[in-house]
């Protein structure tokens, strides 16, 4: 069952880095393009097969290899945590925090995610292992501002 790791990444964590690909399902990135650093993220397996747990950030040198990993717990970061309410699932549960890629269905077995706090983690592990990296959006998505509309009624002048 596909993961649909690109549309998580490109359309729900939106990354800034401009050097990035998934490549099966990973994200690399290399967010400071001059330095030998470079970023990977994937989904952080649980002991049980098929089941996911968070997402596992990793730090790579070129040439010296892995530097640093990090798993970021989909529960410690609140990323399935209306989902969770809504099946009354508390922390201990079976499924709580976690999602599983064992039905075969169009939709990604992540929908719902909350990304918000996910962002700013990434944001804060990135930044401290890779000086000059573009800071992460960690905010909700920008609203268009509205067109100003002409007034209708006259000025007052003094």
């Amino acid at each position: 069952m596909p993961l649909f790791t690109e549309q998580l990444f490109a359309d729900h964590l939106t990354l800034p880095y401009p050097e990035a690909a998934v490549v099966g399902d990973a994200y690399y990135a290399a967010p400071v393009p001059d330095l030998p650093l470079r970023l990977r993220i994937d989904f952080a397996p649980t002991i049980r097969a098929g089941r996911y747990d968070g997402l596992r950030l990793q730090v790579v040198h070129l040439e010296q290899g892995g530097i640093d990993t990090a798993v970021l717990s989909f529960a410690d970061y609140g990323a399935f945590e209306a989902r969770d309410r809504r099946c009354d699932r508390k922390p201990g549960q079976d499924g709580y925090g976690t999602f599983t890629d064992w039905n075969h269905s169009e939709r990604p077995p992540w929908a719902g995610i909350g990304v918000t706090r996910l962002r700013a983690a990434i944001d804060q592990y990135v930044r401290l292992w890779i000086p000059g990296a573009p800071p992460v959006r960690t905010g909700p998505h920008p609203v268009t501002a509205p067109v100003p509309q002409a007034r209708t009624s006259p000025s007052r002048t003094r």
